[in-house]
């Protein structure tokens, strides 16, 4: 797992290799990085992610801006709304 921070987003997560339950989880720890109104990007390589995300974010009240696949790569853009 790799954490980084890079322009537009205010945390790039790798979570490649990493299979359920860790991509939510490691999501929903880097978050805590996170300000209210910043995108986080996460990537994985599960293919379960793809339900897992769309679901943490409608739990957690975060926006799931972004759903894509790059090759076997599955990317997220979510937009934290801490409180």
């Amino acid at each position: 797992m790799t954490i980084s921070s890079r322009e537009p987003f205010s945390l790039i997560l790798d979570t490649r290799g990493l299979m359920c339950p860790m991509p939510v989880l490691k999501t929903k720890k880097a978050l805590r990085d996170v300000p209210p109104g910043g995108v986080i990007k996460v990537m994985a390589t599960d293919p379960g992610s793809v339900a897992d995300m769309k679901s943490f974010c409608e739990m957690t009240g975060n926006v799931l801006l972004a759903s894509l696949q790059e090759d076997d790569v599955f990317v997220y853009h979510i937009e934290h709304r801490g409180k």
